[in-house]
């Protein structure tokens, strides 16, 4: 037991989650935001807060930028800044949703002169990328249809395809094009990338350097993430993920707040099929809604869930499994697996902290920190970065 335990261990040190800029904004749904005290105004100040998260959890060394939410004159600057802070800026997630001309859709519009305007801002990303030092440009499209009749489907395919490819062709060494889907909204008839099938025909015409970006919120009611999870593995095509959890449709609540078991099912499959090591480069990334609860907090908290199901999956008896599964013994393959899910893991995270230098509990720590009461003295003026900033 001391052995897995060490190699849980081992395996949880190297473990790194991305933590989403807008995560510490003012955030909500269409009906209402809710402000809170002390939300950063500037890309600078999410950093200082992004910066608490990692000091306190030890494992989120990265912070994805959204432009234009996060533009600032001098990006080298800003990358300067994060890294005095102990951080690196990571994805870089562009922005073809919010603008008037984008009403029938952006890189798939039938004016060529939107379509334009939007792959200049797609190559804008890419300069911001150089400038950064981030490796990945991260993509989603709210491109899509209302009606039937409204536009024709496969020349909107055609459309989508070219502002890839030049988008793709302007990457330079060690970046990449992450590619993320959803099945609907705000495109409600047809949408132009709606499920993981389509990221990866598009992905995979592209080249090695396109992937697909599994958001854990994008999907049908009862699609099986893992095998999707499993599937980009085994073809060498999975980028990241887009971690949250939802009830109903895409509610980018706190990541396994809602169903656990998934993330550790998900998880299982990420260790099993190699996707933990450093060399399969996918990237474990938050992106999440903190709309009625406390922002930093809800980061952490985050964080802690993917820690916890990575620590269960990690505790699978693979050896136990695999001789189940040959057997056909269903019955002690699903017993191994749950035997896994049902281990209380925090006490074994308590002990990985405290050798790590770290408070056992980050979010006590936190709160004991001060962090919350200066940030909402000091914060005061100014304009509050938010959803749509």
């Amino acid at each position: 037991m001391t052995d897995v335990r060490d190699a849980v261990k081992a395996a949880l040190k190297i473990q790194t989650i991305e933590t989403p800029s807008w995560g510490y904004g003012n955030s909500g749904t269409r009906f209402k935001v809710f402000a809170q005290p002390g939300v950063p105004r500037t890309p600078w100040e999410k950093l200082d807060d992004a910066a608490k998260v990692h000091e306190f959890t030890g494992v989120a060394p990265k912070v994805s930028l959204h432009i234009p939410w996060d533009r600032v004159d001098d990006y080298a600057a800003l990358a300067e800044y994060a890294a005095e802070r102990g951080l690196k800026l990571g994805a870089i997630n562009s922005n073809t949703f919010q603008d008037d001309d984008y009403r029938l859709g952006s890189v798939c519009h039938p004016d060529a002169k939107v379509r334009r305007k939007a792959v200049r801002h797609l190559l804008e990303c890419v300069d911001i990328m150089d400038a950064t030092g981030s490796s990945d440009l991260k993509l989603w499209f709210a491109d899509g249809t209302n009606y039937p009749g409204q536009d024709d489907i496969a020349a909107r395919q055609d459309r989508l395809a070219a502002a890839l490819a030049e988008v793709y062709e302007r990457l330079g060494d060690g970046q990449r094009l992450l590619l993320e889907y959803k099945l609907f909204e705000p495109s409600f008839y047809t949408t132009d990338v709606p499920d993981w099938g389509t990221s990866y025909a598009h992905c995979l015409k592209l080249g090695p350097k396109a992937q697909v970006v599994v958001d854990t919120g994008h999907h049908a009611p009862g699609t099986n993430i893992e095998f999707i999870v499993a599937f980009l593995l085994r073809e060498g095509k999975l980028g990241g993920f887009d971690f949250n959890s939802r009830f109903y449709a895409d509610d980018d609540l706190m990541v396994g707040s809602s169903d656990p078991f998934q993330l550790f099912r998900i998880m299982h499959e990420v260790i099993k099929n190699g996707g933990l090591a450093p060399a399969a480069n996918v990237a474990f990334m938050l992106d999440q809604c903190h709309n009625i609860e406390a922002k930093i907090p809800a980061v952490i908290r985050s964080v802690m869930n993917v820690q916890e199901a990575t620590a269960k999956a990690l505790l699978v008896d693979r050896e136990a499994l695999a001789e189940a599964q040959r057997e056909g013994d269903v019955l002690a393959a699903n017993a191994t697996l749950m035997d896994a899910y049902n281990t209380d893991v925090r006490p074994l995270l308590r002990e990985l902290r405290e050798e790590q230098g770290l408070a056992p509990d980050p979010r006590a720590a936190y709160a004991a920190s001060g962090w919350q009461e200066h940030i909402a003295a000091d914060r005061v003026g100014g304009e509050q970065a938010g959803w749509g900033a």
